[in-house]
């Protein structure tokens, strides 16, 4: 008998061969682009390569969804900054004070939203930083560089889409489907324990739910991997939330008096659940749509939403009255930044962990642009030893952020970012010292003030969130025991019940001291689930579930 060793995945210098394909793919993105703005002679060529920076993202979906998004998000953001610009251009305060609140708003709709909804209206952010505040020295310049941006970003867009055909990226859908059917050997493997008496401890439960609500933003780009791509976002998105339904159906079994008829109902329930799943993943194999298609609504808490908006423009305001106060000639630049900063954390749970990324990014990136600028190519103006010289810095970035740690991966992408910001490629390239200088000193200064404000008005705790969403849980379950509340499917009211509890988890659930009210979100959870598949036989006063469920 001969033993056949696991084939190992081909590594080169620490890194998988899938990483370094990508890697490469992101330079010759970038790459083309760049030549294509050269050639036509665009106003700000250094856009498209911001482009690429930005979605650079291993798979193909994911991508086209998120170039999609990054379009309609800088036309959002152009017109805004002509109109902003074209309103306050006479009174500067004014002026920043409408940006401010753009700021705010844009930082608002992305806490409502998840996935690249929400990093379109971070980039709204960004595009304001670009166009408006870079021109507030000549904003009769404002229409020709919004416009010249849009350009820019189309071709970045273009040579994304280019290389990744060519090059055949890999689709997602195969790792969704892995981590479907991982979830789904898991929570049925917990419903045998159940039946036996184990109880999941709560915190092991919200994790559970966070896995799978996690999921949304990935299934939701499946749409745009390729024709059947459709076919296979709703068929995962069913089989998300039926799994979410099945594993709250468990937990709801465990909480009923055995031989009730809520028992009954529940087990023929749970049954059902898991006959449903297994078709929403043979469907997700095949390329079609499952038999039932399902939404996947996520619980919105408009408070958190507003602490963000309004956090954001205090965060604004500070600094542009530091740079107004200070009086610096060429500050916009800086200010630009910060903005710049508040964007691409406006997706984050805790938009500090950006900032201290940053931080630490911006001396490093200021050291590789300047190498990259004076010492590597010093002025050279042949596009190829531009491409060449490129490529180890581009690559390395698109390297890191390959690695399934969240703090290296966005190191990576910062940096990368940071490099293009610093660089500014542009035809002729300017070699000049003085300006680069500038730049590496404005970007300093801008980290380090917004991480100062920060300080002196920290974010939204993840403690103050916990409690917000818990007190929201209280106030659902009690309408719903009223007869009140959303008219949603079960599954679909589970989901939107468990994507609330994911976002706990999120802003930091597993912390010992807020034990007590993740136990009770939960219990609030399992008790709305019996509600809604039980009726008044699981609740204590009078509830009626045709008014809550819409029968199929």
């Amino acid at each position: 008998m001969t033993a056949v060793a696991d084939a190992q995945p081909l590594t080169f210098a620490g890194f998988p061969g899938s990483a370094w394909a990508f890697a490469l793919r992101s330079w010759l993105a970038l790459v083309i682009a760049l030549y294509v703005s050269f050639w036509l002679q665009l106003d700000a060529p250094y856009s498209s390569a911001l482009t690429v920076a930005i979605l650079a993202i291993p798979t193909r979906g994911q991508t086209m969804e998120r170039a999609g998004f990054r379009l309609l998000g800088t036309v959002i953001g152009c017109a805004a900054s002509i109109a902003i610009v074209g309103l306050f251009t006479q009174t500067q305060v004014l002026l920043l004070a409408g940006l401010a609140v753009w700021i705010g708003a844009c930082v608002y709709v992305a806490a409502l939203l998840d996935g690249n909804r929400a990093y379109m209206a971070g980039i709204g952010v960004i595009t304001v930083a670009l166009v408006a505040l870079e021109h507030l020295d000549d904003p009769q310049d404002i229409f020709d560089a919004a416009t010249g941006r849009g350009a820019a970003i189309v071709v970045g867009i273009l040579a994304v889409a280019l290389v990744n055909d060519l090059s055949a990226a890999p689709d997602y859908y195969p790792q969704v489907l892995a981590r479907l059917c991982d979830l789904h050997r898991r929570i049925a493997g917990y419903a045998e324990r159940a039946v036996g008496g184990e109880t999941l401890p709560a915190t092991m439960a919200a994790g559970l739910l966070r896995e799978l609500t996690l999921l949304r933003p990935d299934i939701t780009g499946l749409a745009a991997e390729s024709s059947v791509g459709p076919a296979r976002s709703a068929a995962a998105r069913a089989a998300m939330v039926n799994l979410v339904a099945m594993f709250a159906t468990v937990r709801a079994l465990g909480g009923a008096a055995a031989g009730s008829s809520c028992a009954s109902r529940l087990t023929d329930e749970l049954q059902r659940k898991h006959a449903e799943v297994h078709g929403n993943l043979a469907a997700l194999r095949a390329g079609e749509r499952p038999a039932r298609e399902r939404h996947a609504p996520v619980y919105r808490s408009r408070r958190i939403a507003l602490a963000n908006g309004l956090r954001a423009v205090v965060y604004f305001a500070l600094a542009s009255g530091f740079f107004v106060i200070t009086g610096w000639p060429s500050a916009s630049a800086a200010l630009a930044l910060v903005a710049i900063l508040i964007g691409l954390s406006a997706t984050m749970t805790d938009p500090t962990v950006t900032t201290r990324l940053a931080v630490i990014a911006a001396p490093i990136s200021c050291i590789l642009a300047g190498l990259l600028e004076f010492v590597v190519l010093d002025g050279v103006d042949a596009f190829p030893l531009l491409a060449l010289a490129l490529a180890p810095f581009v690559m390395g970035s698109a390297l890191l952020m390959t690695r399934p740690n969240p703090v290296l991966a966005g190191f990576g992408r910062i940096n990368l970012v940071f490099i293009v910001l610093l660089f500014l490629p542009t035809n002729p390239q300017s070699y000049d010292p003085q300006a680069f200088l500038f730049t590496c000193l404005f970007l300093l200064l801008a980290t380090l003030l917004l991480a100062a404000i920060q300080i002196v008005l920290p974010p939204l705790s993840g403690e103050r969130r916990i409690r917000w969403l818990a007190k929201s849980a209280r106030r659902d379950l009690a309408a719903l025991e009223a007869g009140a509340g959303p008219r949603l499917a079960p599954e679909e009211a589970a989901f939107r019940d468990a994507a609330r509890i994911g976002t706990m988890m999120m802003a930091g659930g597993s912390a010992p001291q807020i034990q007590t009210v993740l136990t009770e979100a939960m219990g609030c959870f399992d008790r709305a689930v019996r509600l809604r598949l039980c009726g008044a036989a699981a609740s204590d006063g009078p509830f009626n579930v045709h008014r809550l469920q819409r029968e199929p």
